[in-house]
């Protein structure tokens, strides 16, 4: 799996989704880590909602996840 940054305007946050996303490239979520924050969204609604995780709860997340 590789990170691809989504097109946007180069403020921040700087969103990525990966590789493995649909061919049509809106069928993921996106990540961006901000001070403070993960922060993770709809591809396909990017003006939506946003879930903001601390930096240690998405370590933790994503250590349990690897592999799956």
């Amino acid at each position: 799996m590789t990170l691809k940054p989504s097109a946007g305007d180069g403020s921040a946050p700087n969103w990525v989704k990966s590789s493995y996303s649909g061919s049509d490239n809106n069928d993921c979520v996106e990540v961006a880590a901000t001070p403070g924050a993960i922060r993770v969204r709809d591809s396909k609604d990017i003006q939506g909602p946003q879930l903001a995780f601390a930096p240690g709860a998405w370590a933790d997340f994503l250590s349990r996840t690897a592999g799956h």
